[in-house]
């Protein structure tokens, strides 16, 4: 993987200098992106080394030093401390990580993603057009979940998207995008929403021993309809059969701003002695996660696999902990894209997907002006690693 990848992107000049800032609830994710970045670049061979174009290719990091330091008043400005001109600038951030605080007129107030998207707005200001090209990796896309309109309400992922755009940003990359059709919003730019299959079934096999992965032992399920397609490409890679489940809602009243789900409906197959992987963009609560796998448990399904690439769990673990106990869920898989917490990282039931190394690539290539089609279809990367857990290689 490493060598193809590397072969490719020598072949065409950098678009400028690269630097990253990772803001400040991204840290340790930039700092494995950073690693990846040197390790790679101090490898690589080249004859145009020496050459203007290439000039500080290889650094012993790629992070640049900024910060967004608060008044007492909880306001705050975004300081760049060393010079972006001509860079290839990559911006990470997190607006999930509620773990930063700040103090506001004495009180501690936790980052909320207004916050962080804030934070990110300022250190695009401090950039003040200097730099060559901004391309924003944000994992979980800012106000994904406000993507459609319903009744007299606020767009605001259009309006974020718009918003970047306008500030000088050219490519926005994000993962698994609860609803990618929201780049309508911003026609004539980039943007790109990755999916992590590869790494949710690298994550499974290299902690599960002894699966059998055909249709007869095996079934993916969607649990619900909005998130059908993550678990037909899933299926269709490992030849697996499907089934979903489609929420019945009480649209005669609302609780928390949503009409409140009365049941969750199967559609599909027979499940009886399967292996399950129920797959989703996100755990929020998990409630609807744990009724689902409930759900098939009641129809006789063996074990019990969640993939969610973001794991928000924002009412605590404490009802995975009983799920798992009571035998309904087997593993739960989410990736380092956002905060997790030191507690879900020492769970049994859980398995920690690392996207740093596949952002370092997608990094490492638009900063050569490369194409990140075949990163973007790992259909062949997961073809070879199921080829070597049947046969017992990894």
């Amino acid at each position: 993987m490493a060598n193809r990848e590397e072969k490719r992107n020598l072949e065409t000049i950098p678009v400028g200098s690269l630097g990253i800032i990772s803001l400040p609830g991204c840290k340790p994710l930039g700092e494995k992106v950073d690693q990846y970045l040197v390790k790679w670049r101090a490898e690589r061979e080249s004859e145009h080394k020496e050459s203007l174009a290439f000039a500080g290719y290889q650094r012993e990091s790629y992070l640049l030093d900024a910060k967004v330091p608060r008044f007492g008043s909880g306001e705050a400005k975004g300081q760049i401390l060393e010079s972006v001109r001509g860079t290839d600038l990559y911006l990470l951030v997190d607006v999930l990580n509620y773990s930063m605080t700040y103090s506001l007129c004495g009180n501690e107030n936790h980052m909320s993603p207004d916050d962080h998207y804030q934070d990110l707005k300022r250190i695009i200001a401090a950039v003040g057009g200097k730099a060559r090209r901004i391309t924003v990796i944000m994992p979980f896309l800012y106000e994904s979940r406000q993507h459609k309109r319903t009744s007299r309400e606020s767009l605001d992922c259009a309006l974020a998207l718009q918003e970047l755009v306008s500030m000088g940003v050219d490519n926005i990359i994000t993962f698994d995008a609860h609803d990618p059709r929201v780049q309508n919003a911003i026609p004539l730019h980039g943007f790109e929403t990755v999916q992590p299959a590869y790494q949710f079934i690298k994550g499974l096999l290299r902690n599960v021993k002894d699966l059998q992965l055909d249709s007869s032992h095996m079934m993916v399920i969607s649990p619900d309809e909005g998130g059908m397609g993550r678990a037909i490409y899933i299926a269709n890679v490992l030849g697996l059969d499907m089934g979903m489940f489609y929420k019945r809602r009480d649209y005669t009243r609302i609780v928390n701003g949503r009409n409140p789900i009365v049941a969750h409906e199967f559609l599909g197959t027979s499940v009886e002695g399967k292996d399950m992987i129920i797959i989703d963009d996100m755990i929020s609560s998990g409630e609807s996660m744990l009724e689902v796998a409930a759900a098939l448990k009641e129809r006789k399904a063996n074990k019990i696999f969640v993939f969610s690439t973001f794991g928000l769990f924002t009412n605590g673990l404490d009802k995975f902990d009983k799920a798992y106990e009571n035998g309904i869920i087997d593993k739960v898989l989410t990736t380092n894209l956002i905060y997790q917490t030191p507690e879900l990282l020492q769970r049994e039931w859980y398995i920690n997907c690392d996207m740093s190394k596949y952002i370092a690539y997608i990094i490492d290539t638009l900063n050569h002006d490369s194409s990140i089609s075949d990163l973007l279809n790992p259909n062949e990367r997961i073809q070879n690693i199921v080829a070597k857990y049947k046969t017992g290689e990894l």
